[in-house]
């Protein structure tokens, strides 16, 4: 079997005292949608900002196609080929659509703007007709589509995805699921996604964890979480999905 494209071994996170993250082990393979998914707080956006270095690992190591990357510094990370969507979008409100497409491309320099550019007005068309539009004038849906882009327009070889249904109605969360699955399947992009909305990301995805207070307490297919009873019992209303 190859080796995974991503690999989390014992990583432990902290927050002064506070422990964040407890022994997480898991393995993204490329081409693979992974999904993690947990309740509000536990340790969710902690283990993606710890993936890109913005938080540390107290023990443990990631490796990111076969190199250490705990020990780097964010900017060197994005670099090797990963990008965050984070949690919240945090795109730029003041600048437009276009200026916060262009930030994307920061870490790897305009070379592909042009082309990379016309990609994502392909994928969200929405954003082609607001390019000139300021951001933070968009509707939620449509920032959560920026953010997706903009990480796109980085090239990712992983792209991490923090809550990207977070606040937005069932029918623009579908369709930005929809995306993932098509770019997953037209491109082989690799994606590791978490997600309070279990329902969504365990139909996305071919392998799935649970976090419960900083620890994977459950792991399988998305097929197989889905239909666990822990798993119905905390995240699917009791069993409807």
């Amino acid at each position: 079997m190859t080796r995974p494209l991503l690999e989390i071994r014992g990583v432990e996170t902290f927050y002064g005292h506070n422990q964040a993250l407890h022994g997480v082990d898991l393995d993204v393979r490329e081409g693979e949608i992974v999904t993690m998914i947990g309740a509000n707080g536990a340790g969710k956006s902690t283990l993606m900002m710890t993936i890109c270095g913005v938080n540390k690992a107290t023990r443990g190591s990631i490796h990111f196609d076969g190199k250490p990357i705990h020990l780097i510094p964010p900017h060197e990370i994005i670099r090797l080929g990963i990008s965050l969507s984070p949690e919240g979008r945090r795109i730029f409100p003041r600048m437009t659509v276009f200026e916060n497409l262009q930030l994307g491309t920061a870490a790897i320099g305009p070379a592909h703007f042009d082309e990379d550019v016309q990609k994502i007005f392909a994928l969200f068309p929405i954003l082609e007709r607001r390019q000139s539009q300021r951001a933070g004038t968009l509707s939620g849906g449509e920032q959560q589509m920026l953010a997706i882009g903009r990480a796109l327009m980085g090239r990712p070889r992983l792209l991490l995805l923090d809550e990207p249904s977070l606040g937005l109605a069932p029918l623009i969360a579908r369709q930005i699921f929809d995306t993932l699955r098509e770019l997953n399947k037209s491109q082989g992009l690799t994606v590791f996604l978490v997600e309070q909305n279990a329902n969504h990301a365990l139909k996305l995805a071919a392998k799935g964890h649970v976090l419960v207070n900083g620890r994977i307490t459950l792991s399988g297919t998305g097929e197989e979480l889905l239909t666990h009873p822990d798993v119905k019992a905390a995240y699917l209303g009791g069993g409807a999905h």
